[in-house]
C-alpha cells in the first residue's frame, strides 16, 4: 500500500525501495516469509552486493532510516513513481521520467481526469498517471498481451491503487476501447506499433467537450502516419517533439589576470619594460558552464493533438 499516500513507517506488505547508491536500488516487498520455487515457505532474506537483509527486520522502521546489511548498510525509502521506474521488473521497454513529465503536462492530467492508456506494458507511465489523477479520477489501461495485463492488475492491487485503475486485455487497434468508454475520456495515450490504427478509437473515446491526445513512437514514420489520421478526424494543435535531457557541465576554471596599468603611463616613461608589465600577477577563479561532449540518445517521438469540442462523431 506504499503508493497510496505518504507514510512515516514501513508496514507489512509495503513495496520498499532499498537504496544502496544512485545506480543500485531494489524494490522489495516487506513481508517476513516468501514461497520459493519448490513451493516451500521460507524466511524472506534479500541478497545485495553489500550482504543480506532479513526483510522482517525493516517492518515498523521509519522510512528514510539506515538499515544494517551483513556486509554494510542501506537506506529504506518509500516507493514513488520515480523510484519505481528505476527498479520495476521490465516486461517491455519502458518510458522514463523526461518523456513522462512532458506527457503528463501536455495531456493536462489532474485529479478527477479520466485517462485511457494503451499499452500498459511494465506500468511505468501508469503509476505517474495514477498519482496525478487521484483521488477522484480513473485510469483505463489496455494491453493486448494477457499475461502482462494480469501482472499489471496484480501490481496495482499490491500497491494499493486498484480503486483508481481498470486493466483490460484487448487489442485496441482492431477492437477499440469498448463502447462503454465512448465519450468518457479527457485524454488518451497510445504506445503502440501502429498508433494510426487506434486514432479513430481514441477519437470516439474522447469527450464531446474535447480532450487531449498523445502517441509515443520510436520511429518518425509512425508519427507521420499518426498525424495524417489525426488531421483527417479534425484534431488540431498537432505537433511532434523529442525530449532530450541535457546536463550542463559545471567547472571552476583559473584564469590569469594581466596588469594593464602600463597603458596609462606616458610613452616617455621607460622605468619598466612592457614584457615585465604584462606578466600575470595573480590567478582568478571563475565558475563556468558548458555543454557535454556527448548528447543522450534518442528515446522516441511524442505526438500531441487537441480534439476541439462538439466535433460530430457519427
Amino acid at each position: 500500500m506504499s503508493f497510496l499516500k505518504p507514510k512515516t513507517h514501513i508496514e507489512q506488505g509495503d513495496i520498499v525501495i532499498l537504496y544502496l547508491s544512485v545506480n543500485s536500488m531494489h524494490a522489495i516487498e516487506a513481508v517476513p516469509t516468501i514461497v520459493n520455487k519448490k513451493g516451500e515457505t521460507i524466511q524472506h532474506i534479500f541478497q545485495t552486493n553489500y550482504g543480506s537483509l532479513k526483510v522482517e527486520s525493516i517492518i515498523g522502521v521509519e522510512y528514510g532510516s539506515r538499515v544494517e546489511l551483513s556486509k554494510g548498510w542501506a537506506n529504506v525509502l518509500q516507493s514513488s513513481p520515480e523510484l519505481w521506474t528505476q527498479t520495476l521488473p521490465h516486461r517491455t521497454q519502458i518510458i522514463y521520467t523526461p518523456d513522462i513529465s512532458m506527457i503528463l503536462h501536455q495531456l493536462e492530467v489532474r485529479p478527477g481526469a479520466v485517462v485511457i492508456e494503451s499499452g500498459t506494458g511494465s506500468g511505468s507511465l501508469s503509476h505517474y498517471i495514477l498519482r496525478a489523477l487521484k483521488p477522484t479520477g480513473h485510469l483505463h489501461t489496455f494491453d493486448f498481451h494477457e499475461a502482462r495485463a494480469d501482472q499489471a492488475r496484480d501490481e496495482f492491487k499490491r500497491h494499493g491503487l486498484a480503486a483508481y485503475v481498470s486493466v483490460y486485455h484487448r487489442d485496441v487497434c482492431n477492437l477499440g476501447f469498448s463502447t462503454e468508454l465512448d465519450g468518457a475520456a479527457n485524454a488518451v495515450f497510445l504506445d503502440l506499433p501502429a498508433p494510426d490504427l487506434a486514432v479513430p478509437h481514441a477519437f470516439k473515446a474522447l469527450k464531446l467537450s474535447g480532450g487531449r491526445f498523445c502517441s509515443f513512437s520510436p520511429c518518425i514514420e509512425q508519427s507521420q502516419r499518426c498525424i495524417q489520421e489525426l488531421t483527417k478526424l479534425g484534431f488540431n494543435e498537432i505537433c511532434s517533439m523529442e525530449v532530450l535531457q541535457q546536463e550542463s557541465v559545471i567547472k571552476t576554471r583559473s584564469l590569469p589576470v594581466i596588469d594593464l596599468e602600463f597603458l596609462k603611463l606616458p610613452k616617455t616613461n621607460e622605468s619598466s619594460s612592457p614584457e615585465e608589465t604584462k606578466t600575470p600577477k595573480e590567478l582568478k577563479k571563475y565558475l563556468t558552464s558548458s555543454n557535454p561532449q556527448t548528447l543522450p540518445g534518442h528515446t522516441g517521438f511524442l505526438t500531441f493533438a487537441t480534439l476541439p469540442p462538439n466535433i460530430p462523431k457519427a
